[in-house]
């Protein structure tokens, strides 16, 4: 019976949970920025790097708008035309602003490690791209990335086309063994001439013909999962496990 009493004393004083009371707050995750902080931190970015952008901007704005006032002056109805040229001077201005923005950022990547990388992020819809490169040259830091995608799959290698020849290359037949009627394409990233640009190389991935429906481009995916990731070669000779220090060298001998 105490024991009976005890329980039921220790419900009594829990507070009850009614039908629409309110449930206790979870820890939230850093807010996200809205939609007009994110417009004005990609302003500020791209006027950093093309401070042309301002006038650009302005010029399409207050020129659109100067045309719909025209016209609706002419046409003796100048206010309708002019609250439909201000949002169509305001469509302008951001779709400057959207153009400049992409340059500035490929502008930004230009040419530093994992470049290409970042660009295959614009295929989109449709695309199965590897956060990692699937192919590293320690020595040389080139690197190969793949995309799956209607087109099969797509390797895309950063740095010299001679150097990186042989790596690809190699990526190529360990795919092939699983993959022995996809069709596997090498785009060559770079500046160099024969070259496509990281600004291009979305556009350049998309124009590829078609060879798989949609369903085929998650099994393929799944196949070239059981390959693994890209590994840093290990020097011949060396044994990481089997590995001693060199007493002798220690004490200085």
């Amino acid at each position: 019976m105490a024991n009976t009493s005890d329980s039921a004393s220790a419900e009594a004083s829990q507070p009850k949970r009614g039908l629409f009371s309110r449930k206790p707050k979870t820890a939230k995750g850093p807010k996200q920025p809205g939609r007009l902080k994110q417009i004005g931190q990609v302003f500020q970015m791209t006027r950093r790097h093309d401070p042309s952008v301002v006038w650009l901007m302005l010029l399409a704005f207050l020129g659109i708008t100067a045309v719909g006032l025209i016209l609706g002056l002419l046409l003796g109805n100048w206010i309708t035309f002019l609250l439909i040229s201000l949002p169509l001077g305001l469509l302008a201005a951001v779709a400057i602003l959207s153009r400049r923005a992409r340059r500035a950022a490929f502008a930004q990547i230009k040419d530093r490690p994992g470049a290409a990388g970042a660009a295959l992020s614009e295929l989109g819809r449709g695309w199965i791209v590897k956060d990692q490169p699937v192919a590293v040259a320690p020595r040389t830091q080139d690197l190969v990335f793949a995309a799956v995608g209607r087109p099969g799959v797509v390797l895309v290698t950063e740095g010299p086309s001679g150097r990186v020849r042989p790596l690809v290359e190699a990526e190529r037949k360990r795919m092939g063994r699983v993959l022995p009627n996809v069709p596997i394409h090498i785009v060559n990233s770079g500046s160099a001439e024969g070259q496509t640009s990281v600004e291009d190389l979305a556009r350049a991935i998309k124009k590829l013909p078609k060879a798989l429906g949609r369903q085929e481009i998650h099994q393929v995916d799944r196949r070239l999962s059981t390959l693994g990731s890209a590994k840093l070669p290990i020097p011949k000779g060396i044994d990481p496990n089997r590995a001693r220090p060199d007493r002798r060298a220690m004490r200085g001998r």
